[in-house]
């Protein structure tokens, strides 16, 4: 009896961990509200407020704006190990890549708050290891987009693919305007850019998006082609 109750205990148990996996993904998909701008999801920073609390997506590449009457200031993320100036200026200014799920404490300056990372879940999007890729890429022939840096599509890039780096995606997203209603496979080198490019292309209406999971670097690890 007694043992029949410990792995009720572990089956409960196992379910309620999924399920709060679960309900941070979906329950905080709306308090995704800061906007991406050139490939950077923009983190504004409120003077009054005393905690400075954040959801955004793994994969996002993030850059906080100051309050207005703060000059450079310093971001310190201790889990991340990581801190780095910042200034007024969000073209120049540090950012930084959140790469993995979880609660992210920080602080800058008196500020302290924390940005929680979330997978990113919507209808018009999946991702597809390198082995499912390559038989959706044979079987139905979607509009391939690499967006990487020049340099790196230089060194090897998958079969067809067209160059469109994530930092220049949205003043371009005209350029694929024919393809909206086709099915897109993005990748990058990892997984984490062609993640925000997959979210820049669903909210302006794409609606059959496939993100290659741990991109280019598994797709050539797994042995299937690239060309130069």
């Amino acid at each position: 009896m007694k043992h029949k109750k410990s792995i009720l205990v572990i089956l409960l148990s196992f379910f309620a961990f999924n399920f709060f996996l679960m309900d941070l993904s979906y329950s905080s998909e709306k308090k995704v509200l800061s906007k991406v701008s050139d490939g950077y999801r923009i983190l504004n920073l409120e003077p009054n407020e005393t905690a400075q609390d954040f959801t955004v997506y793994r994969g996002d590449y993030i850059k906080f704006r100051l309050p207005e009457k703060m000059g450079e200031a310093e971001a310190v993320f201790p889990s991340l190990k990581e801190k780095k100036q910042l200034t007024r200026d969000l073209k120049t200014t540090a950012y930084f890549k959140m790469k993995h799920r979880g609660i992210y404490p920080f602080h800058i300056r008196s500020m302290k708050g924390k940005i929680t990372v979330i997978e990113y879940h919507q209808a018009s999007y999946k991702t597809l290891s390198s082995k499912d890729a390559d038989g959706y890429i044979k079987t139905y022939k979607p509009l391939i987009l690499d967006v990487r840096t020049q340099k790196e599509y230089a060194k090897g890039h998958l079969e067809n693919s067209i160059l469109i780096p994530v930092q220049e995606l949205q003043k371009r997203i005209n350029e694929l305007d024919v393809y909206k209603n086709n099915a897109i496979l993005i990748y990058c080198a990892s997984g984490n850019r062609s993640t925000v490019a997959s979210k820049i292309l669903i909210d302006s209406g794409f609606n059959k998006i496939f993100n290659l999971k741990y991109g280019i670097l598994d797709w050539k690890t797994k042995k299937y082609p690239i060309v130069r």
